[in-house]
């Protein structure tokens, strides 16, 4: 992917991650939420994140990167888990928690792939693979611990969704500083 492409749109990345860490924040400042409530904020939630992937993987670079069809790809999937989480609002707990730890699977593991493919593109893309890490294990813890119950859920969603956002926002602005020094080295350039 064109780091210039990538750069441009730190501000998406930004308010993915700061929807996220406001998402988990909501979670331990209300941890009575019930299951319905949690169900409707996870939905906005993945539609919100889903629909700036989108945006960021048509607002790309040059059609032919590859890259791009990955973060369309996590949008599509982040759009869907959102959905059936509005549409199916009578689903029981354990549904849940495999929905949302498929949603955190996949989502991690392209976020992983894609920062694979930037390695040559960008510096300290590690911070896409450690959210993308962060989203795998914790879609694995789910899927080992189902039973667990709403409060513990909740608390766990809530301290994901506040490392993976911070994560997010490291990245946006270190996405932000390559574009103000590419900037720099252009107008020496001219």
């Amino acid at each position: 992917m064109d780091m210039t492409a990538l750069a441009r749109n730190w501000w998406a990345l930004a308010i993915r991650g700061a929807a996220a860490i406001i998402f988990g924040l909501l979670t331990f400042v209300l941890p009575g939420v019930t299951l319905a409530v949690l169900l409707i904020l996870f939905g906005a939630y993945a539609i919100v994140d889903g629909v700036f992937n989108l945006f960021a993987a048509f607002r790309g670079g040059r059609a032919d990167e590859r890259p791009r069809w990955l973060l369309g790809l996590e949008g599509l999937v982040s759009i869907a888990a959102g959905i059936v989480a509005f549409a199916m609002p009578g689903l029981t707990a354990l549904v849940l928690v495999y929905v949302i730890a498929t949603w955190a699977v996949i989502t991690g593991v392209l976020e992983i792939v894609a920062a694979v493919r930037l390695r040559q593109e960008i510096s300290n893309e590690w911070w896409l693979v450690a959210s993308g890490v962060l989203s795998v294990i914790f879609g694995l813890l789910l899927f080992a611990a189902p039973g667990a119950g709403a409060l513990a859920l909740v608390f766990w969603i809530g301290a994901y969704a506040i490392l993976f956002g911070a994560l997010l926002v490291a990245l946006a602005f270190r996405l932000r500083r390559e574009q103000v020094e590419v900037r720099a080295e252009m107008r020496r350039a001219a």
